[in-house]
């Protein structure tokens, strides 16, 4: 992520918000992977196609009032991010037994890499290394999946997070702490 490309995505997000239905296909094309790491890193792999479709449904409605105060990815992001926090809410607003069933079906986004099934090792790496991740509380696997994951400063995950920029510095020291503890 180049601020050369932030800079773009957010043009095309204000022309997108003016009506230019071609501005507005590159920048979910743009966008959309970004998206889908940041909620399946949150919410699971098996949710993350769902809530991508729900954050850019909420993009649709919100482009036209989108004003650039932030760059447009860490405005998409912030969305992306409420939508997740709402499909919690809502999770847990349901009884039990209506959630049952949820999660037996995996997706996967058609950018994401895998290693080939015959070697094992590098699977198990990557089970262990989410099995980390998932060990974290919330808040801090969000901390340092913005930051180490997709890449974004401290400031920039601040502002997807809804958090200063000290608190976001914080939860990754934890996070980080709280990995080597649970590697030992």
């Amino acid at each position: 992520m180049s601020r050369l490309d932030d800079d773009y995505v957010t043009d095309l997000a204000l022309k997108a918000g003016r009506g230019d239905a071609v501005a507005l296909t590159e920048f979910i094309a743009r966008t959309q992977d970004d998206v889908w790491r940041l909620l399946a890193h949150l919410a699971g792999r098996e949710s993350a196609d769902d809530l991508t479709q729900e954050t850019y449904l909420r993009v649709l409605k919100a482009l036209p009032r989108f004003a650039a105060r932030s760059s447009a990815r860490t405005w998409l992001l912030s969305l992306a991010r409420r939508t997740w926090a709402d499909s919690v809410r809502h999770d847990l607003a349901r009884p039990q037994s209506a959630a049952a069933g949820y999660g037996d079906v995996e997706y996967r986004s058609v950018t994401e890499t895998a290693p080939s099934s015959d070697d094992a090792s590098v699977w198990s790496e990557m089970m262990d290394a989410r099995a980390l991740l998932d060990s974290l509380a919330p808040e801090r696997r969000e901390a340092l999946v913005l930051t180490q994951v997709l890449g974004y400063s401290y400031e920039e995950a601040a502002k997807i997070a809804g958090v200063r920029v000290g608190t976001i510095r914080s939860r990754v020291a934890r996070a980080r702490r709280d990995l080597v503890a649970g590697d030992e």
